[in-house]
């Protein structure tokens, strides 16, 4: 099973769009950008084993080796300039993957970190070992758009290991020192976002020798959901593409 589902090929595309979901989520969290996004941009979301139609393969619960499989599976796909998108956790996923391309002398031109504190300053949230219903309700505190049917019995038992995989994830976390990016990053919150202030976002900046940039848009955690145009816009022009 591949690692990547694009909505609408566009072989003529000068630059390609990774985008990377948040804890819990799949690919269909990107599935209307290529309606939206210039022509001149291909997406491609990451579909994490484990879920959705990778639901069959196993889930793999370490950031390090998950954004290792990431990178190689994108090296058929580095033929054009390739920039990153990551939600939530996404965002540690792409920053560690953006390392791993610039270490292999293919850098991203760009990193969009949403709605993430920064890896070297996660703070000690401690959920995946919680019971089911302190999960669901962490979910529901973030705004996630599928928390409220998590209440059904039957699709907690196959959606809660996934979820409960990604926040362990998340949590085991730890920020190595290592390749320092040289790439641009532009970072994207909402203004309550109950999961990062404006002040953690600001030290995305720390990581990188790149221009940084921080957008404050309206709305919580999954701001994206309704800021959707805004935040394609935001990608636009720090890509300098016009639509």
């Amino acid at each position: 099973m591949t690692w990547f589902r694009c909505a609408e090929a566009r072989p003529w595309a000068s630059m390609r769009l990774f985008c990377l979901p948040h804890a819990g989520g799949s690919a269909v969290a990107y599935r209307t950008w290529a309606k939206e996004i210039s022509p001149a941009v291909e997406v491609h979301a990451v579909q994490y084993p484990g879920r959705a139609d990778r639901l069959a393969d196993p889930l793999v619960p370490d950031a390090s080796r998950l954004a290792g499989l990431i990178a190689g599976a994108m090296a058929p796909l580095m033929d054009r300039p390739t920039a990153l998108f990551g939600h939530s956790m996404g965002a540690v996923l792409a920053y560690e993957v953006a390392r791993l391309l610039q270490e292999r002398g293919n850098a991203p031109v760009h990193l969009f970190a949403s709605g993430a504190r920064p890896p070297h300053d996660r703070g000690d949230d401690r959920v995946a070992a919680a019971d089911d219903d302190t999960l669901v309700a962490e979910m529901i505190k973030l705004g996630g758009t599928d928390a409220e049917v998590l209440q059904d019995p039957e699709l907690r038992e196959l959606v809660l290991p996934y979820v409960r995989n990604d926040f362990g994830l998340v949590e085991d976390y730890v920020h190595r020192a290592g390749t320092r990016l040289a790439v641009p990053i532009t970072t994207i919150i909402g203004d309550v976002d109950p999961h990062v202030t404006e002040a953690q976002a600001k030290k995305w900046a720390d990581l990188t020798d790149g221009p940084f940039a921080l957008k404050v848009l309206e709305g919580d955690h999954f701001y994206l959901t309704e800021r959707q145009r805004q935040v394609i816009d935001e990608i636009q022009l720090a890509l300098e593409i016009s639509r």
